[in-house]
């Protein structure tokens, strides 16, 4: 019999709610420039948008991650979380400049694979957070990459057969999983910075004054003149590192998490009288 994991985070109505809402503004936040018409306020305001979306998810990625931690983010999730945070922090920098190697986003998979959806929001967050300050990238990009991050690690414990895939079957479905979702990373984070462009790229750069269309097809352009390349690579490297390290990685965290017994809880039994030992 297959016994159901212990996962450190259990998702309750409030942080369900919670997800939702900052999911909710965050696919405005990444898809305004599709969504507005362009006789909206925030089209006349192309370039003060993404600073004013980025200074909301800031707050509403902290409101998610409290949330969260209230539901039940006990001292070993947390520890947990610490240094796992800090390995994908380290592991970011290593491909910095070199289009695609980026091991960082094959550790998230499997580590939301293991530790659940809830623990993978948060520690997607946690590490994009803790290598923008290690790196020195921060700027308004940042809460969109926190974003970004925190669902593709997330979407990874969503995926099915949690209790009963092993194997083979299971490093093909996280490959998958992994390829597709270093796509739709790097689609995002094009979707966030592509306002930005103005007049610097006229030909693929965001028109306020465009139909839907037409900016599907600028920004198509736009994705495939700067970050195809850099997406491919990014996505083949997650696949090449799951197929090869994912067996080692899983049980390990596997074994982690079975030691851990995140859902037992700590107690102090009074220390034994002198004479009760005898």
């Amino acid at each position: 019999m297959t016994m159901p994991r212990r996962r450190p985070v259990h998702l309750g109505p409030r942080s369900l709610a919670a997800l939702a809402l900052v999911s909710t503004v965050g696919v405005i936040a990444f898809g305004w420039p599709f969504l507005a018409p362009p006789t909206s306020a925030l089209n006349a305001h192309a370039q003060d948008a993404p600073w004013l979306f980025a200074g909301l998810l800031v707050l509403l990625v902290a409101v998610v991650a409290a949330t969260i931690s209230e539901s039940g983010l006990g001292a070993k999730a947390v520890a947990m979380l610490g240094v796992l945070a800090a390995t994908g922090a380290a592991l970011r920098p290593i491909g910095a400049g070199t289009a695609g190697i980026e091991p960082m986003f094959f550790l998230m998979v499997l580590s939301g694979r293991v530790l659940g959806p809830g623990f993978g929001f948060v520690l997607g967050s946690v590490t994009m957070f803790a290598s923008a300050l290690l790196t020195g990238g921060v700027g308004p990009w940042m809460p969109f990459q926190m974003l970004a991050m925190g669902w593709f690690t997330m979407g990874a414990g969503l995926l099915p057969g949690a209790d009963r895939l092993r194997g083979r079957a299971e490093l093909a479905l996280l490959a998958v999983y992994g390829f597709l979702a270093a796509f739709a990373y790097g689609t995002a984070m094009n979707m966030a910075g592509w306002p930005f462009m103005g007049a610097l790229a006229s030909g693929v750069a965001f028109d306020p004054d465009g139909t839907v269309p037409a900016n599907l097809a600028r920004f198509a352009a736009y994705c495939v003149a700067t970050s195809l390349g850099w997406d491919l690579g990014r996505a083949v490297v997650t696949v090449l590192l799951t197929l090869t390290l994912g067996p080692a990685v899983l049980r390990a965290l596997r074994r982690a998490t079975r030691r851990a017994a995140f859902e037992t809880a700590v107690t102090f039994e009074a220390p034994r009288k002198a004479s009760e030992g005898r």
